[in-house]
């Protein structure tokens, strides 16, 4: 059965960086569509990032544009999402989700129903 991990995150200060991991096990991430959620209490989980199946599209939300990368490393079977100039509302829990549904985009929603979930790494900015 498979499943994703995340990893990386952490404690860092404002205009600081990190580079969080997601990696699967049980299955082959090549050919899925990848995304990144984050989570705060009280709210919603919100859409941060995702790529198709392809890596030929992508999305980012307009709080992350310009500072947030994803990308993956399919002979690592992993998925990173790289967080630069990070901000005190980018603090959250971050998951990583996959899709096979093969639609030649990402959807950014935790609506849609991704066949895999990872279970969060913690990200918090502050001095």
């Amino acid at each position: 059965q498979g499943q994703l991990v995340e990893s990386g995150g952490g404690l860092v200060q404002p205009g600081g960086s990190l580079r969080l991991s997601c990696a699967a096990s049980g299955f082959t991430l090549d050919g899925y569509a990848i995304a990144w959620f984050r989570q705060v209490p009280g709210k919603e989980r919100e859409g941060v990032s995702c790529m198709d199946e392809n890596d030929s599209s992508t999305y980012y939300a307009d709080s992350v544009k310009g500072r947030f990368t994803i990308s993956r490393d399919n002979s690592k079977n992993t998925v990173y999402l790289q967080m630069n100039s990070l901000k005190p509302e980018d603090t959250g829990i971050y998951f990583c989700a996959a899709d096979s549904g093969r639609l030649g985009y990402c959807v950014p929603s935790v609506l849609y129903e991704y066949d895999y979930w990872g279970r969060g790494t913690q990200v918090t900015v502050s001095s």
